[in-house]
């Protein structure tokens, strides 16, 4: 039997103490890559973020980049699919952190952790906001200001969040079969024009990976692929999770980093070696434009509708992770009990939904008020800011997974060398964006771009917080990160 953290609380004890449970055995694998995938907004990251790691990355190199960006999320995954079994908790990269360094590290993980996955919300909510006041008004002749779309988005994100997870499972499986539908139809019809003779590698050779950008590519890719993690996140609620879990994980980084390494191999052949010149001229027409030529413009059409429909469903998943991750730390006694409060009928975190709309709605109030664009100041530096601190948690868990099973003393090529490798990849690509983040922001503020101070603030907080408890109240000390929603793993 495994070891893990001492003190732990069983489901009982946590029931005792108001920390309800969520919905169990609702998701299947396929539920919970759809959750994981839609929150990575296929069609969101190849419209608008694909431009942008072509026009300031290694242009005809960016496919390669992101095959590099999925060997070292399959390293981590090798190793996280290894862990989560020992320590079942919603909290995730938080009770991980805490059982390979500590709980004062994993506190500090948690705040984090949900805070740049709140950040991610409001930067897809805003950016939805955009989006739907560009296409109504072009389109309808519907001119609205663009916080009506947003308050709009965030009352249907609410309401798909607060009933049973299978309801909002179904929702992004849905947008998430037909953006990816209509990207790979593109590509296609670019391999059919393009011919056998056009076909070429060039994208994958080593000079074209190594050229001028690539710590800004690495950036884009990494950041594309953010919410591995939700698959460990929804173990809860899922069926049969020691099977389900580790193979939605392996399933949703192949899934999604195969469809963008694909789409972006196609968009070079394409435009062809001059696509960083064209992707900086427009980043925002490139894909459009590239979807007009090939397939038409009705095709064209389709896709700024399911621009909307993918930014929406990403807004919803980025927003489930929060929300759980608020229910976990309420349920471990670190914020409020009544976050890890469920729905008597939805088995919702319906509390948790609340509080984080709540502040979605005081984020855009703010943003009018100030008269921020929602695009190019709102969401961009709200998106660089949740990203790096993913990226940060990515690469800690990744390190301490080996850390976690040297305490137990096994050491393994797939629990020690493969998520230390991926680690120490991801890690470096998470200094890259700290030290890059005004590209990520794409303006010249420097209170928002000195924004990832932020995470920094949050992680004392966290720990000065873990370490006031140790000295307090050791009882809730005890009990961060140790709430379980099942008995150890027999080995």
């Amino acid at each position: 039997m495994s070891t893990d953290l001492p003190g732990h609380l069983s489901v009982a004890e946590a029931e005792s103490e108001s920390a309800a449970h969520l919905s169990t055995g609702v998701l299947g694998t396929a539920d919970i890559v759809f959750m994981v995938m839609a929150a990575a907004a296929p069609m969101g990251g190849v419209v608008m973020l694909f431009p942008l790691a072509f026009a300031f990355g290694n242009g005809v190199g960016v496919p390669a980049t992101y095959l590099g960006a999925i060997i070292a999320m399959l390293l981590f995954a090798i190793g996280y699919v290894r862990i989560i079994p020992h320590v079942q908790n919603a909290g995730a990269f938080y009770a991980y952190i805490a059982a390979g360094v500590g709980r004062v590290t994993g506190l500090a993980a948690a705040y984090i952790a949900a805070f740049s996955y709140f950040a991610l919300s409001a930067s897809t909510l805003t950016a939805l906001a955009y989006f739907c006041e560009r296409f109504f008004e072009q389109d309808f002749g519907l001119s609205l200001h663009w916080s009506v779309w947003a308050f709009a988005g965030l009352l249907l994100i609410a309401i798909l969040s607060y009933h049973r997870i299978t309801v909002a499972a179904k929702v992004l499986g849905f947008a998430l079969v037909a953006e990816v539908v209509v990207i790979l139809v593109l590509d296609f019809a670019i391999l059919a024009q393009t011919g056998w003779r056009g076909v070429n590698f060039h994208s994958f050779t080593v000079s074209s990976m190594v050229a001028p950008g690539l710590g800004v590519a690495a950036i884009y890719a990494f950041n594309t692929m953010l919410g591995v993690e939700g698959t460990a996140i929804y173990q809860e609620e899922a069926r049969n999770p020691l099977v389900t879990v580790p193979r939605a994980t392996y399933v949703a980084v192949v899934l999604v980093g195969l469809f963008y390494v694909f789409t972006a191999w196609c968009l070079v052949m394409a435009v062809g070696d001059n696509i960083a010149t064209v992707a900086k001229a427009d980043p925002g027409a490139l894909v459009i434009n590239q979807t007009s030529s090939h397939v038409g413009k009705w095709f064209a059409h389709a896709v700024s509708v399911l621009v909307l429909t993918s930014t929406f469903a990403g807004g919803l998943g980025l927003f489930n992770n929060s929300a759980r991750y608020l229910y976990a730390l309420g349920r471990d006694g670190v914020l409020p009990k009544a976050l890890a409060k469920t729905h008597p009928r939805h088995r919702s975190p319906h509390i948790a939904t609340w509080v984080l709309t709540v502040a979605l709605i005081i984020v855009l109030m703010l943003g009018v008020l100030a008269g921020l664009h929602p695009l190019t100041t709102l969401s961009s530096s709200l998106v660089g800011l949740g990203s790096v601190g993913l990226m940060a948690l990515l690469a800690i868990t990744s390190l301490i997974i080996p850390i976690y099973f040297a305490r137990q003393r096994k050491f393994g090529l797939k629990i020690t060398m493969a998520p230390a490798v991926g680690g120490l990849v991801i890690g470096s690509a998470t200094v890259l964006a700290f030290l890059n983040y005004h590209l990520l922001t794409g303006v010249d503020s420097v209170v928002i771009n000195r924004l990832p101070y932020l995470l920094v603030a949050l992680a004392i907080v966290g720990g000065v917080q873990a370490l006031w408890l140790r000295r307090n109240d050791p009882v809730r000390y005890q009990r961060i990160a140790s709430t379980r929603i099942d008995k150890d793993p027999q080995e």
